[in-house]
């Protein structure tokens, strides 16, 4: 399997912490919570995951390939004893490597993401940046435009839009590879099928998203049996960015225990 160097950005110093995004998302969207926890006496690495972001593009993108990514990732820069946060498909990522890694982890942070099998159901989010033609939509505005003719929530438009860039001084390009992506999808719905991490563990959930229900509770204990899972009863999926002080708070008491 080919592993690929990921891009982050790097904040503060002391204890390491790795925040890896979700699914269309990129290190850029935690910048907030990142310059938060690095100020409390943490290294925060805020990664784009391959397929994402300024990170290299590849044709395979399941679990086992973004835990190797991120093995290497921890590797390259030397880093023991780390942190681990995740997101919906980035929680996924470091609950697979936690249980295959739980040597080079101190504790795990999963966000609104349970380790059961998820149905596939972004069909609506890929055919609307589909539908967006980069040979004709030239300005960012345009391709807002276009966006929003499919989708109705504008918190959700502008997230895609912070993943378009200037190619070009003439084409604009999301950063994401959707066609990768596309035809990969079924693997970022697969559910946590081994191991188990003992280490202390903070499960986040949106008490309004629908992704960690409380039949999923035994599952993640099976796995995780040092977890604790904590609900932010007003927030959607984006937890973070939707209940953003009270998050804060929820991370930042689950560190200074460790």
């Amino acid at each position: 399997m080919e592993v690929v160097p990921l891009f982050s950005k790097i904040y503060g110093q002391g204890r390491p912490l790795i925040i890896l995004h979700g699914l269309f998302g990129m290190g850029d969207n935690w910048t907030t919570h990142a310059k938060m926890i690095a100020s409390n006496g943490w290294e925060v690495h805020a990664v784009d995951q391959r397929n994402h972001g300024r990170s290299p593009h590849m044709q395979m993108h399941n679990y086992d390939a973004l835990a190797a990514d991120l093995e290497q990732y921890i590797a390259d820069h030397r880093l023991t004893d780390v942190v681990l946060l995740g997101h919906s498909m980035g929680g996924k990522t470091v609950m697979n490597f936690s249980v295959r890694n739980p040597q080079l982890i101190d504790a795990l942070i999963v966000v609104d993401i349970a380790p059961k099998s998820y149905p596939i159901h972004h069909d609506t989010f890929i055919a609307a940046m589909k539908s967006v033609d980069f040979t004709t939509a030239k300005s960012r505005k345009s391709v807002e435009i276009i966006l929003s003719k499919t989708l109705s929530n504008s918190g959700i438009i502008q997230f895609f839009m912070k993943s378009l860039f200037w190619k070009t001084k003439e084409d604009l390009a999301w950063r994401f590879n959707l066609s990768g992506l596309e035809s990969e999808l079924p693997n970022v719905g697969e559910a946590l099928e081994f191991g188990y991490f003992d280490g202390p563990t903070l499960f986040v959930a949106g008490g309004q998203s629908g992704y960690i229900e409380e039949e999923d509770e035994s599952k993640i204990y099976e796995h995780f049996p040092n977890a604790t899972i904590q609900k932010i009863d007003k927030a959607g999926h984006w937890v973070h960015a939707e209940a953003r002080e009270e998050f804060a708070s929820c991370i930042q008491d689950f560190l200074k225990e460790l």
